[in-house]
């Protein structure tokens, strides 16, 4: 058994690539610029807000100083409608009731922005996750160990009996970089190509899976 699970936030507990779209196209069309498919997005994101808008912003906007702009357009578009599309993953809220049931200790490390990161997890799933942690300003995002081990430490957790589970090859590497054990889920943004080319210790197709995982880990 895990005693402790650390899940990644988009496309492995809620889908929300719908409106993460919405408010780069948004975005784009204020400038002329040309909008992308929620497919493409799905390929934008993973790395944190700032490496989303460096990923849908023409070359020349691909500075520092460029994405810096373009984030003060789009993180208050995308904050007032974060919820519009978003939903839980179908058969997840029943599981991680399950594991919190049982006694497993979860949390949330996320490239969201930190601000944006707790309240989005809340209004889904109440009262579940002892910590959510999103992207802060000092600390390199995911697959940089660093937040994680800042999570670990006021989780309790330990590398032995902790569990990570998301659905990209960042998660992938978060893991192994914090010398954890992976579980990677099928349903979110990218596939399984990705997954067991980057070494996913085991994959999951669906959530009711998850119980197994965690709870049989023997």
């Amino acid at each position: 058994m895990f005693h402790n699970v650390i899940f990644d936030l988009d496309g492995t507990l809620l889908d929300t690539i719908d409106d993460l779209a919405d408010a780069g196209n948004y975005v784009c069309r204020l400038h002329g610029w040309p909008t992308y498919t929620v497919e493409e997005y799905k390929r934008f994101v993973g790395n944190g807000m700032a490496k989303l808008v460096f990923r849908f912003v023409p070359e020349e906007w691909r500075t520092p100083e460029g994405v810096a702009a373009i984030l003060e357009e789009f993180m208050p578009y995308y904050d007032a409608h974060k919820e519009d599309k978003t939903a839980p993953y179908t058969g997840l809220p029943e599981v991680v009731r399950k594991l919190k049931e049982a006694g497993v200790s979860m949390s949330v490390l996320t490239n969201k922005a930190d601000e944006l990161a707790g309240p989005v997890v809340e209004s889904y799933y109440p009262g579940v996750f002892s910590i959510v942690q999103g992207a802060i300003p000092g600390y390199e995002p995911k697959p940089d160990p660093a937040l994680l081990q800042r999570l670990m430490e006021r989780m309790g957790a330990e590398r032995g009996n902790t569990l990570f589970v998301g659905d990209s090859n960042v998660d992938i590497r978060t893991a192994k970089n914090g010398g954890l054990t992976s579980c990677g889920v099928l349903w979110g943004f990218r596939g399984r190509e990705e997954l067991e080319k980057e070494g996913a210790d085991q994959l999951v197709e669906e959530p009711q899976e998850l119980l197994e995982v965690i709870l049989g880990h023997g």
